[in-house]
């Protein structure tokens, strides 16, 4: 059996060249890295995922998922490349010096490669959570690239044999260039701070923030931007910072309160509005909705009119119902009987000023939902029947001459039987 002096002393004299030697022994220590890396790869493929899938942890599957295990596999070959050339060649040999300190710096990129994966594992295990919605991404992302940093001034230290110390006296001087070069990785970290602090802003909330054109769901919060995908179902990117310099408005409010708000206003022609004559009082006290209101509001005027005395004989001076008053408590009694009308939250219907337009009469309220849909069709329903109802009351809505009425009215002059005062 040969031993291993023999074994060089025969490698020895069948490359005489030590120059042939040196490369002969750096190629074979570079094939054995390369199957080691290779060896470790399928390590990881197999054994270490059949490890991740039957263990109950999550942790584990998302370090695999995200490539912790493979940049650390990455690092063996310049491990045994560390080490094997120190065992091949004189240490004090300068291409030793030079590998080892390449191998070392390969060493450490992998190293903060595979703690930043495990940075994004821990960012998805996060946002997986119900405190999830808090994206940390900002934060992560800057605790890459200080990971990143500190590896620039390793490998920069490893490479140049000089201290740290000196380096780093080195980036303070550069300080005004650095801070114009990361001017926004800074605006971006304070603003997030700032929007996760005060709860100001989560992924899945509705934001509206006009002077950038958003109005739609925050999907991504990072150290530099907020992506929002508006309704119309476009992509935003807003610089994170400019949450925090301008205002823009979040709609969680109302989605936790389990109610959206009606706001709208339906406008009824100045014209058609009158008194009730007493038959017509008595035809809307049939209506279930009026009931209650017509009787109350009797005796209110019966009172009142009763203390006026003698004046009270004229009509001018009498309280009398009108047609506009009746449908507004009309509205309000169906608002307040609606299934879908929120019972705990405003309900209204008001008189706002009269202008070119009409008289406005706005519907306040909520709904018992959020749903977009649900919501649209519920405010749809509402203002159908109120529209519809309106001439029942003596009411009609107004809205400006169409072509159609100018038309008709032009060919109604037109007619022979009709008189032009």
């Amino acid at each position: 059996m040969i031993d291993a002096k023999t074994m060089v002393a025969l490698f020895e004299d069948t490359i005489s060249s030590p120059e042939l030697r040196r490369l002969v022994l750096v190629a074979g220590l570079l094939v054995i890295a390369w199957l080691v890396g290779l060896l470790g790869r399928l390590f990881l493929h197999r054994v270490v995922r059949a490890a991740t899938r039957h263990t109950s942890w999550r942790w584990d599957d998302a370090l695999y998922e995200f490539g912790a295990f493979r940049w650390m596999a990455r690092m063996l070959p310049a491990i045994v490349v560390y080490y094997g050339i120190a065992l091949l060649l004189p240490v004090d040999d300068a291409m030793v010096t030079l590998v080892r300190n390449l191998a070392v710096c390969w060493i450490i990129v992998c190293a903060i490669a595979a703690m930043g994966r495990a940075l994004l594992a821990f960012e998805s295990l996060y946002s997986a959570t119900p405190a999830g919605k808090r994206s940390i991404k900002g934060v992560v992302q800057l605790l890459q690239m200080a990971l990143w940093i500190v590896a620039f001034v390793l490998v920069i230290t490893k490479l140049t044999h000089q201290s740290i110390g000196l380096l780093l006296s080195g980036i303070g001087a550069m300080s005004a260039v650095l801070l114009l070069v990361f001017k926004d990785t800074i605006l971006g970290f304070v603003a997030g701070i700032q929007l996760s602090t005060n709860d100001m802003l989560r992924v899945g909330d509705w934001i509206t923030m006009t002077s950038a054109g958003v109005d739609g769901d925050v999907i991504d919060i990072t150290l530099h931007t907020v992506k929002v995908r508006n309704f119309d179902r476009t992509i935003v990117t807003v610089p994170t910072w400019k949450l925090i310099s301008e205002s823009f408005q979040n709609w969680r409010g109302m989605a936790e309160s389990g109610g959206r708000r009606i706001k709208r206003e339906l406008f009824v022609d100045a014209a058609c509005v009158r008194f009730l004559e007493d038959a017509e009082i008595e035809r809307f006290g049939e209506m279930v909705l009026l009931k209650a209101y017509l009787e109350r509001k009797r005796e209110d005027i019966r009172r009142w009119n009763e203390a006026l005395g003698e004046p009270g004989k004229l009509p001018v001076n009498r309280r009398r119902q009108t047609n506009i008053g009746a449908f507004r408590a009309y509205a309000e009694a169906y608002l307040k009987a609606h299934p879908d009308v929120h019972d705990t939250m405003t309900r209204m219907v008001r008189m706002r000023d009269p202008g070119p337009q009409g008289i406005p009469l706005e519907v306040y309220c909520f709904t018992n939902t959020v749903v977009w849909l649900d919501y649209e069709r519920i405010q749809g329903d509402i203002f159908d029947h109120l529209i519809a109802i309106l001439p029942a009351f003596g009411l009609r809505p107004f809205q400006q001459p169409s072509g159609g009425d100018v038309r008709e009215g032009v060919a109604a002059l037109r007619r022979p039987d009709v008189a032009v005062v």
